[in-house]
């Protein structure tokens, strides 16, 4: 108990000394509370550039597999037979993660593709399967410009506050040897540096992204094991109930923010 709390008088010390508030010229931040910011105003003029130019956004890759596997080939089974032209599924990005009533849980969209999957001769295995993300960033890319409506039908009701609230106390609960929560990070320092990245409130509206340290497109689930990772605490399972409990609370404080993924980050 003494090493933790050493770890974490040691941890915030460090922020504490080294956070620098955000140049406004060089990260070009509107004007106004930093907690209603998506992460795209927290990126580098780099990023930026990168994320707005096709020729060079790796995303774009993902995005053209994504119209493939959604439109499928003579003969082949594919997402369009079942729910039509992807611009018919402008929305559904939004609503998720929602309560499962045939499997009990709360689900996100990434589970939903999986679950879809089963149907096909070609199940998806894992939450982090390249075609997955592929079809999830499309999807994301449908609901570009629309802001999360996370909400419960009114027979769960009771079941989805359990769930909001079991997110809510993740968030504000300390964990790991770093004893940190949250909330320390992505309420108490918005605007901040710290190892290179600028600390963001948190609002998963790029998701899912194509992260550069990891060469790759990854989900929300993925980035929330990362934080579990960065603050030394035990890594849920993917797919873990957690995991969706803290995605849902991350949504539902987000609501009113627009959809941007796919997006980049460092």
């Amino acid at each position: 108990m003494l090493r933790s709390a050493f770890l974490s008088l040691l941890f915030c010390g460090s922020l504490a000394s080294t956070a620098q508030t955000v140049s406004s010229e060089a990260f070009k931040l509107p004007k106004g509370p930093l907690n209603q910011l998506s992460g795209q105003a927290f990126l580098s003029p780099s990023l930026k550039a990168m994320q707005s130019d096709a020729s060079t956004n790796p995303i774009s890759l993902w995005l053209e597999q994504g119209r493939s596997l959604w439109t499928g080939t003579a003969g082949q089974v594919s997402c369009a037979q079942c729910h039509g032209a992807v611009e018919t599924m402008r929305g559904a990005a939004t609503q998720f993660p929602k309560w499962s009533v045939k499997q009990q849980k709360l689900i996100n969209l990434e589970d939903q593709i999986l679950t879809c999957s089963e149907r096909t001769p070609r199940p998806l295995k894992s939450l982090e399967n390249a075609e997955l993300l592929s079809l999830s960033a499309l999807l994301h890319l449908s609901s570009a410009g629309l802001p999360f409506q996370i909400s419960p039908q009114e027979e769960i009701q009771q079941r989805w506050q359990l769930e909001l609230n079991a997110g809510a106390k993740i968030f504000t609960t300390r964990m790991g040897r770093m004893n940190l929560a949250c909330t320390h990070c992505h309420d108490l320092n918005i605007g901040k540096t710290m190892r290179a990245d600028v600390i963001s409130p948190g609002h998963p509206t790029g998701f899912p992204i194509f992260k550069l340290s990891w060469q790759s497109m990854g989900s929300i689930d993925r980035r929330l094991r990362a934080c579990y990772s960065g603050v030394q605490a035990e890594v849920p399972a993917p797919g873990s109930p957690e995991l969706r409990q803290l995605e849902l609370f991350l949504k539902s404080r987000a609501q009113g923010i627009p959809i941007e993924g796919p997006s980049l980050r460092r």
